[in-house]
């Protein structure tokens, strides 16, 4: 299960609306963005909206690809 979040409306008398979607804390940092960093929205379909992100930071853990032996 992930992270529950509320989409939010801002309606304003002049001028378009404005929908919201926060991304929580945890999220956030375990994903390690930057105040400000560009991030583009794609929609799947009705149920799935992804989050694509262009410049991602390196890893802090290296991790090994050990080839599968074949018996």
């Amino acid at each position: 299960m992930g992270y529950p979040t509320k989409v939010q409306l801002i309606q304003r008398e002049k001028g378009p609306d404005q929908w919201y979607i926060n991304l929580p804390t945890a999220i956030a940092e375990a994903m390690d963005f930057k105040k400000g960093e560009p991030v583009y929205w794609h929609v799947e379909d009705k149920a799935n909206l992804v989050l694509h992100r262009p410049d991602v930071p390196p890893s802090p853990v290296q991790l090994k690809k050990n080839a599968v032996d074949s018996c």
